[in-house]
């Protein structure tokens, strides 16, 4: 936080989580691992070049290896009784040695740290999204996300009521 005009404010360098990013060779088991350290739900997928190329999102992950498409379909009508999943921890298993490439999509718009927060937050809103990649001069830096701005902003002082 920084002190503008006498108040404080939140700013992209306070609320930046830093993480790792994903990298060709590796496999859906390092995503699941920093996003559960990191708590975040996303990582950028960073090609061969050192080019930031696109991102791995555990929704994806999840939705394209474990949920057919007719149990998304049914949803409200899927009783308790899943029968028709069998051996799912096998399948879990499975999952985490696939290499993360198949997973990667299309690379979301970036934002400098030095930029406004109301920039980051008008970015996620355009892209219907609850996290943007921070990136300085081609190098990631790290994510921010909705519930980073808000849990910064809770613990601003409130204008006093008149």
């Amino acid at each position: 936080m920084s002190i503008a005009r006498g108040h404080p404010t939140v700013e992209i360098e306070n609320i930046l989580i830093p993480t790792k990013a994903i990298r060709p060779g590796m496999v859906v088991q390092d995503l699941f691992l920093e996003c559960g350290r990191a708590q975040v739900q996303s990582l950028p997928f960073i090609d061969a070049g050192g080019r930031l190329a696109g991102r791995v999102t555990l929704k994806n992950v999840l939705r394209v290896s474990c949920l057919p498409e007719y149990m998304v379909e049914m949803a409200p009508l899927l009783g308790q009784q899943m029968s028709c999943v069998e051996n799912a921890e096998a399948k879990a298993r499975e999952i985490l040695c696939n290499p993360v490439e198949p997973y990667v999509q299309q690379m979301p718009k970036t934002i400098a740290s030095s930029s406004p927060l109301i920039k980051a937050l008008a970015f996620m809103e355009k892209n219907d999204t609850s996290y943007i990649f921070v990136e300085d001069d081609g190098e990631y830096k790290g994510i921010i996300t909705i519930q980073g701005i808000a849990s910064a902003m809770s613990e601003l002082e409130p204008y006093p009521t008149v």
